[in-house]
């Protein structure tokens, strides 16, 4: 047994928290009413556009109280859809929503989130301050993202590299990275100069249009909303986005985007209250299942934080973390369980990020029954350093001695509690980052088996209790520490 002991009398009494129990959350309920697309003028032959037939469809069970939008088997091109209130859209097998490539279509609009206002390009799927809102069956929706993103040289092979070249774009100054448009490369210091100065001029950000790449489905505010059955994929920015949601259900969804999308986050559940996440399965270019809350002094100010959240049965595959809090959760983020999940590939596997200037409390986290396999990265891994590089390419400085105050900017993270996890081919089993002014706090670890490259780092931690820990690594010292106090760090061997 490989042991480190700080132990203050009775310090360590049971932390043996209990886990929050699963919300109840509440699903949507919908009239009976059911229209067919078709009916509207809809044409499934993948030429025509569709958003004038959606619009219409939309409207007409609105009049009838709401009901169910069946979209048949075709392929439905179309441009922005708007969701309404007690209306289900139903794609059957063989639907497959097809978002227009033509980022015209997708006007900018002013995004109020709680009197925080910024830009954006209008979402492919938006909903704002709607009840019962479902979106449901075995089709797909595309998001036509490739037509906005950007993309990185060294994520494609060389022969992929070229073609993409050959189809049109421009590449940036240091010739290493596509981007669809030249809009898009000057978009961003416009945007950014815009931001700064305060600007909410729609007609200011023409110019960067194109660089300001929507989330794909965006819900601001709606209160029982359920995605179940459809397959999300190719999202011009995050994919999956509910923000400021009550009772969110998110059941059997897939969400597939290739490992080279930029920002394809999976899901991120955004300053939602009472949500289940079940069954889904994610393989994707970012964060897998992401819980956030806003970021920096806008997210404080919003202040009101992801809780009351279960996550249950689901497999991510390619992902920067399989399950991830932050790095952006400056309104909080309590009372999470995750149960019986596997992830498979992640660079990452339990991923949680933040970074002074932050703010915001984790805690309360209860994490059991994970099995991970095949990571490039950590196995476990806490970092509040995050600067926005991949995990693969972070680093801390442990040698500093001018450490900033505590204020309501320094993140937290405390009461974490993971049990029963079994990882296979880690490049590092452990690895737990805090704060020197602010270290991570009552974080236990109980039942773990992992083999790795290399072992266990704690830095800047206080009551870390691991029991029944057991690591074996091939490579450099099997647990390394920094500024640990009051712990209990035992590695089985």
């Amino acid at each position: 047994m490989l042991a480190l002991t700080v132990l203050a009398a009775g310090i360590l009494a049971a932390n043996a928290a209990m886990p929050p129990t699963a919300p109840i959350v509440a699903l949507p309920v919908i009239p009976k009413h059911v229209v067919n697309l078709k009916d509207f003028g809809g044409n499934g032959d993948g030429q025509t556009l569709n958003t004038a037939a959606l619009e219409q469809a939309f409207a007409a069970l609105s009049e009838k109280g709401g009901g169910e939008l069946v979209v048949p088997p075709g392929i439905w091109l179309t441009g922005p859809i708007k969701l309404r209130s007690h209306i289900n859209l139903h794609l059957e097998r063989g639907a497959l929503i097809q978002f227009s490539r033509d980022y015209k279509l997708y006007p900018l609009r002013v995004i109020d989130l709680k009197g925080e206002k910024e830009i954006d390009s209008t979402s492919p799927i938006s909903g704002e301050n709607l009840e019962n809102v479902a979106i449901t069956g075995d089709g797909i929706i595309d998001g036509g993202g490739d037509a906005w993103r950007p993309l990185k040289q060294d994520k494609l092979g060389e022969r992929d590299w070229k073609a993409l070249v050959k189809s049109g774009g421009v590449l940036n100054e240091s010739g290493d990275t596509w981007y669809p448009s030249r809009e898009a490369i000057t978009g961003e210091k416009v945007a950014t100069a815009l931001r700064k100065a305060g600007s909410l001029m729609l007609a200011d950000y023409a110019p960067a249009h194109q660089f300001l790449r929507p989330k794909m489905l965006r819900l601001i505010g709606c209160r029982k909303v359920l995605l179940a059955g459809v397959t999300f994929q190719n999202p011009p920015n995050w994919t999956l986005n509910p923000v400021l949601c009550d009772d969110v259900s998110i059941l059997n969804v897939t969400v597939r985007n290739l490992p080279t999308a930029q920002n394809s986050d999976a899901l991120d559940l955004e300053s939602c209250r009472r949500a289940l996440i079940r069954g889904c399965t994610f393989d994707v270019g970012d964060d897998g299942i992401c819980l956030k809350s806003g970021k920096d002094a806008p997210g404080r100010r919003i202040g009101v934080p992801t809780a009351d959240v279960l996550v249950e049965d689901c497999v991510v595959y390619h992902a920067h973390g399989g399950f991830t809090i932050g790095s952006e959760m400056s309104g909080g983020v309590r009372n999470v369980r995750v149960n019986n999940c596997t992830f498979i590939g992640t660079d990452v596997g339990l991923r949680f990020k933040s970074t002074r200037g932050r703010g915001g409390v984790v805690e309360n986290i209860f994490i059991s029954n994970v099995r991970m396999t095949d990571l490039p990265g950590d196995a476990i891994n806490f970092n509040l350093y995050y600067g926005g590089k991949s995990p693969l390419d972070e680093t801390a400085d442990n040698t500093e001695t001018n450490f900033p105050p505590v204020t309501e900017a320094t993140p937290q993270f405390r009461d974490i509690h993971i049990e029963n996890v079994l990882c296979r081919r880690a490049k590092n089993a452990i690895v737990l980052q805090g704060l020197p002014e602010m270290p991570l706090h009552n974080i236990t670890l109980k039942d773990v088996a992992m083999t790795s490259q290399q072992g266990v780092s704690v830095t800047d931690a206080d009551r870390i209790t691991f029991e029944n820990v057991r690591v074996e690594s091939k490579t450099g010292e099997a647990l390394r520490t920094f500024r640990v106090k009051n712990s209990k760090l035992d590695l089985m061997k």
